[in-house]
């Protein structure tokens, strides 16, 4: 399934006129792998040892280009780094409040949300983002104890 949507994401970019280089795709395919909606810091510690003159900076550069592509969201919590996620399905998430974890989950869509926002208040309603805060399964047995 991730070599699908690897390729798929491969195929989107070139679509684009966005060049294919070696970086990008290792970047592309840790987000499709990678679960944990990583940091920019978190996917170039993961990659450096691969690409050993690859900066900070390039990757930052790499998930703004699959940002405007449509490719990835960026995440923003509160004063904490943003994270990235590979976009395949609308989703939701639930987030910890003590180790930051951030786990998706799926919900049908709020479609009647969006229409009723838009009704009460004129917007023209685009998107929705919904999140869920707790304490992660790990960080609920850390306080038993």
């Amino acid at each position: 399934m991730s070599q699908e949507l690897l390729k798929e994401a491969l195929d989107s970019l070139k679509d684009t006129g966005v060049r294919i280089t070696p970086q990008r795709h290792a970047i592309l395919e840790y987000l499709i792998n990678s679960m944990s909606h990583p940091t920019a810091d978190d996917i170039y510690k993961a990659l450096e040892g691969k690409f050993p003159n690859m900066s900070v900076a390039t990757v930052y550069n790499n998930l703004r280009v699959f940002r405007e592509v449509g490719l990835v969201k960026e995440l923003t919590y509160g004063d904490s780094s943003a994270r990235f996620d590979f976009v395949t399905t609308n989703h939701y998430h639930v987030i910890c409040e003590k180790c930051g974890t951030i786990v998706d989950f799926h919900y049908p869509a709020l479609d009647e949300v969006e229409h009723f926002a838009s009704q009460v208040t004129g917007f023209k309603v685009s998107t929705h983002r919904l999140e869920v805060y707790g304490d992660c399964p790990a960080c609920q047995g850390k306080s038993l104890h």
